[in-house]
């Protein structure tokens, strides 16, 4: 689509591909919210939009997509990825940024549905988010942040090499928490193997660059 190029931009790793979702992608990855991403007790989101009922969850994701969609511009923009695993839209990866033309620092999330969890998929997706950062934008930070007691996605975290960055602290669910803040220089990122971007150029121009 000449006028909104995302619809073409991938990266892709040996076993997975980060693409923009279309309408269809987006309907996959709204049954995967309504499935579960996460073991009852637990919630490792600010705002608890998993504890809704799973039909509220399904319609949620795919409102959340589009809003971000129609927000979209050169100085703040959110880019959210559909993670396809052997033919299976399995979760989400999100990049994020404002002013990125002038502070070059992107910040990402990202959820996988409950039955793809312990495979390894989520350290891949946030290694291919992290190449377009660094490669495809040419990013100097990466910013990423987790619960305290969100072990798994601390993990991640501290597998792909991210230095503590401080913390927040939010109310969730009526209670304080701690978010634990997390930082990548370019310098100390390690590009992992066999990761392509694939039609970024057209999109440059939208996110200011």
């Amino acid at each position: 689509m000449r006028n909104w190029p995302f619809f073409e931009l991938s990266v892709t790793t040996p076993r997975i591909e980060l693409r923009f979702p279309s309408v269809a992608d987006l309907d996959e990855l709204a049954e995967r919210a309504a499935e579960g991403v996460h073991e009852a007790g637990v919630m490792p989101f600010v705002f608890p939009w998993s504890e809704a009922a799973p039909a509220d969850r399904a319609r949620s994701t795919i409102q959340y997509h589009f809003r971000q969609w129609g927000e979209l511009t050169p100085d703040k923009w959110s880019l959210n990825f559909v993670a396809v695993h052997e033919g299976q839209v399995v979760g989400t990866q999100g990049i994020m940024s404002t002013d990125f033309s002038v502070l070059r620092e992107v910040k990402s999330g990202s959820w996988l549905g409950r039955r793809f969890q312990g495979l390894g998929i989520g350290t891949e997706m946030r290694a291919a988010i992290l190449h377009l950062a660094f490669e495809g934008l040419g990013a100097a930070h990466a910013t990423t942040e987790a619960f305290a007691d969100n072990p798994s996605s601390l993990a991640v975290t501290r597998k792909l090499g991210y230095h503590d960055d401080g913390i927040t602290l939010y109310k969730r669910q009526g209670k304080p928490v701690v978010s634990r803040n997390f930082r990548l220089p370019r310098a100390d990122w390690t590009p992992a193997p066999g990761i392509e971007i694939h039609h970024l150029e057209p999109c440059l121009p939208l996110l200011g660059l």
